[in-house]
């Protein structure tokens, strides 16, 4: 073997044992990451199986030590005992009324708002647009009391208008924020060969943004959701009715009237949890997203 033909086997060699390296560093460093993050979800998910548990036990063997994390025996009859105490279906129908006729308040206003800071252009834009973010930094506690007032003098109180109404002007500023960063990303040359073909503001609006825009207002959907859904504050302050109750407050009335009844109480929260971890799996992809663009590109 010539001293070429050895030097190029030495060269080869090095090349091989610095890529076999390198992927054992990769695989290494791979099950490191996938072992901190199956430790670190079993952590997160051990409070969400205690719940689970919970409610399905027997009311005795709740706060056992050492815990009995597999009931024995399991009480199925927790969950229509808990949901009988606490008139599931019909808090459940004023939950719904409130969230969805919000939630397409908040869209349609949101939208139109956040497409005229993107698109139009008029004096004062931008200074108007600084001090709609500036409002984030204001307490909703501080225009608690005056908003309240303002409501109970048009006769809204013990009514779903409070907690409604207001999301058709404006839809919040986290949801223009993010649709307007979204539309600032569609190219404005589609907004021009729109109205070359006779498009109106409106029919850019409504032709040209809007479908451009669908992963952006199913994220403001799903945040719009989540928050009415969970909304526990409004329906305590407006709402005063129990037959008008949502089931935040329902499940806060259930805790205060079955307080040592710990098996109902958590099986009563995995209910009204339920839709929420549905709707978060079903639509996890564009709920990360939301939260991509509105943290890269916001």
């Amino acid at each position: 073997m010539s001293m070429q033909s050895k030097i190029q086997m030495q060269k080869s060699k090095k090349k091989s044992d610095k890529i076999i390296a390198k992927s054992t560093q990769k695989l290494i460093a791979n099950t490191i990451t996938y072992f901190l993050l199956i430790v670190g979800s079993f952590l997160i998910m051990i409070p969400f199986y205690w719940l689970v548990s919970s409610a399905l036990k027997d009311s005795s063997h709740v706060f056992d030590i050492p815990p009995q994390w597999i009931p024995n025996p399991i009480k199925w009859s927790n969950y229509p005992e808990a949901l009988k105490y606490m008139n599931f279906f019909g808090c459940l129908k004023n939950t719904c009324i409130i969230t969805f006729t919000a939630m397409a308040g908040q869209l349609m206003s949101a939208s139109l708002v956040a497409y005229g800071f993107a698109r139009m252009r008029f004096p004062g834009r931008d200074f108007l647009f600084v001090v709609l973010l500036s409002t984030i930094m204001l307490p909703p506690q501080v225009t608690l009391i005056p908003v309240f007032k303002i409501f109970t003098s048009l006769g809204w109180y013990d009514t779903f208008y409070p907690l409604t109404v207001p999301a058709f002007f404006g839809g919040g500023v986290f949801a223009i924020f993010l649709l307007r960063q979204y539309y600032m990303t569609i190219p404005i040359e589609m907004d021009e060969a729109a109205k070359i073909d006779g498009a109106g503001t409106f029919g850019v609006f409504t032709k040209v943004i809007l479908p451009q825009a669908k992963p952006a207002l199913a994220t403001v959907a799903i945040f719009s959701f989540m928050a009415h859904w969970n909304d526990f504050l409004g329906p305590l302050i407006y709402l005063g009715d129990p037959t008008k109750r949502t089931l935040a407050l329902a499940l806060w009335a259930f805790q205060g009237e079955h307080a040592t009844d710990w098996n109902l109480l958590m099986a009563a929260a995995t209910v009204v949890m339920l839709p929420l971890l549905v709707l978060f799996f079903a639509a996890q992809k564009h709920f990360i997203q939301g939260v991509v663009i509105s943290g890269v590109k916001g």
